[in-house]
């Protein structure tokens, strides 16, 4: 009869091959934090430009003065959820309303590091 499975030196051979590519692999994912950070200034960023377009929207079809106007980064917080920036960011004037557009620098409060993206805003005055 002939016996089946594997011999003592294949599963070493695999074992070390896994740990290669574990070494290999593991550093990519040990610092994940300044990568989700900066995600998520970017997602600030991004509700910021999101809220000032539905409010210009708003602006357009409406036209009952139910808006906020918008006309500088101060202002622009006032068309997210709740009216202000969310804790820990900092929502500074970037480019100034012109032509109906400008920008703000959202920035990360503490974290890792110093950590900013800019919001393309929808102006209204």
């Amino acid at each position: 009869m002939k016996a089946k499975g594997f011999t003592l030196i294949e599963l070493v051979v695999v074992i070390v091959i896994l740990g290669i590519l574990a070494a290999t692999a593991l550093p990519k994912f040990i610092d994940l934090t300044s990568d989700a950070e900066t995600a998520a200034v970017k997602g600030v960023a991004g509700g910021l430009a999101s809220a000032t377009s539905i409010n210009y929207a708003a602006a357009i079809l409406s036209k009952t003065g139910a808006i906020s106007p918008v006309n500088s980064c101060a202002t622009a917080v006032t068309t997210l959820q709740g009216g202000v920036a969310p804790t820990g960011y900092n929502i500074a004037d970037g480019a100034a309303c012109a032509n109906g557009a400008g920008t703000c620098t959202v920035t990360r409060i503490g974290g890792t590091s110093s950590i900013s993206a800019v919001a393309a805003i929808t102006c209204t005055s």
